[in-house]
């Protein structure tokens, strides 16, 4: 079963009409790259997939039920993870609040969530000094490790990403896209949308809008 399904989905912007009658399937375990010319509508995908947005007409499912059945708030918080390329991570707080803060949100039980959201944190390469300094100390590629590990850290079965390494350097673009591999060979969806033709070659499936 498709853990998200789109049928014959349409969004507009006024008279431009982006998305028109799209269906999609995506899957666990396997990793997406959206891709398309300026203005295609890969945001737009993204934002609908996240519930940020409504489609005009057509049909939207979660492990085969209708998204609008389910509270948006719950699914924000517990079965999809958005990574944005600006990482609108909150920047007073140190990179461990800020993952500690994303556990809050969804209401998650753990006993000590600094000891998880520090585990998240070194399994996306940020070290206990990292962790405790606050966002603009950290580089870009550092806040988007920080950014993936906020997204992880309610365990959902789908990850986001918009333009994941689009201000990245060519290493470090390597190493954000080895993060995203191992989390779809762990199970999860992975969609990227992206510019880079490194990405999409990385992926398992490149859908073109």
């Amino acid at each position: 079963m498709s853990v998200l399904r789109l049928d014959n989905v349409s969004y507009s912007y006024g008279e431009n009409v982006v998305l028109n009658q799209l269906s999609l399937d995506f899957e666990k375990g396997k990793m997406y790259a959206v891709v398309g010319k300026s203005g295609a509508g890969k945001t737009t995908l993204l934002s609908l997939l996240a519930c940020l947005a409504r489609p005009d007409s057509g049909e939207m499912y979660y492990l085969g039920q209708d998204v609008k059945k389910i509270d948006t708030y719950k699914y924000r918080s517990k079965y999809v993870g958005v990574i944005f390329q600006s990482y609108n991570l909150l920047t007073k707080l140190t990179a461990l609040e800020n993952v500690v803060l994303s556990m809050d949100i969804a209401e998650m039980k753990k006993v000590d969530k600094s000891a998880e959201a520090m585990r998240l944190l070194r399994s996306v390469g940020i070290s206990e000094q990292e962790a405790n300094r606050r966002v603009l100390q950290l580089s870009g590629g550092q806040q988007q490790r920080v950014a993936i590990a906020r997204a992880l850290a309610y365990n959902p079965d789908v990850i986001l990403a918009d333009e994941p390494t689009g201000n990245l350097d060519g290493q470090t673009e390597k190493e954000i896209l080895g993060i995203m591999r191992r989390l779809a060979d762990e199970g999860r969806c992975v969609i990227l949308v992206t510019h880079s033709p490194a990405v999409s070659k990385a992926t398992d499936i490149v859908i073109k809008l």
